[in-house]
This record gives C-alpha cells, sequence and structure tokens, in this order.
C-alpha cells in the first residue's frame, strides 16, 4: 500500500517543485464514498466533472448524490495546487448555461479560489 503523504522532492503538474507529495492513489474507494456522503449535505448538483485523473474516483462516488431538482455543475479533483486544472475545467463548461458551477477538492496545498472549497486545507508550514 503507498503512503498518503510522502516527503521526497516532487514536481508538481503545475510545473513547480515540493519537497512532499500528497498520493491520493492511497484514498481507498470508502474513503471517496464517505467523503461523497459528507459533500452532499452541503453542495446540491445535477452533474458532477471529476478532474482527469485525480478527481475521477471522487466524481463517481459523488454521483449517487446528483438531483434533478437543479442545474449546477460540481468541478472535483483530488488536489489543489494552483488551481489552474480546476480553472481550465471550469472554462470548458462556462458557457453551458448551468446555473452555478463549484468545486470541490479533497486537498488544497494552500488557498483556493471562492468557488472551490477544500475537504482538507495544508497549512502554511507544509509549503
Amino acid at each position: 500500500m503507498t503512503n498518503l503523504f510522502q516527503y521526497k522532492k516532487f514536481t508538481l503538474h503545475s510545473g513547480g517543485v515540493s519537497h512532499f507529495k500528497i498520493e491520493c492513489d492511497a484514498i481507498m474507494e470508502e474513503d471517496y464514498k464517505t467523503l461523497a456522503k459528507i459533500a452532499s449535505k452541503k453542495f446540491k448538483f445535477k452533474h458532477v466533472y471529476g478532474v482527469p485523473r485525480g478527481g475521477m474516483p471522487f466524481e463517481k462516488a459523488l454521483k449517487e448524490y446528483a438531483s434533478d431538482d437543479n442545474n449546477n455543475l460540481l468541478i472535483v479533483d483530488d488536489v489543489l495546487t494552483t488551481g489552474g486544472s480546476m480553472e481550465e475545467v471550469k472554462l470548458k463548461f462556462q458557457n453551458q448555461n448551468y446555473d452555478q458551477i463549484f468545486g470541490i477538492v479533497v486537498f488544497a496545498r494552500g488557498d483556493s479560489p471562492d468557488w472551490i472549497q477544500p475537504v482538507f486545507k495544508m497549512q502554511e508550514f507544509f509549503k
């Protein structure tokens, strides 16, 4: 089994460098189901989109909580560093007549845009 947190030099998707890695492949399906249940109490959505590859397990767990009583899009990912991947997906769907587009990430490595809510936010001393 892989450790969720790994202390090693790591090149981020954004091209930056970090001295620790969050290895979300260590998060099990049951963990995502639990996170989805918790998120479903706060967010109402009709559609959910997981940012490839990291957000896809979270998307799968959230689909059962989709509701037809709104036209919101929920974008999900595992880790947010700069927010670039989430912003790119949001732009892709921006003109598709959703009432609201909002996002959830499991881990944010720092601050996130207002439209994205992290389940867990890493503090400054982790940077």
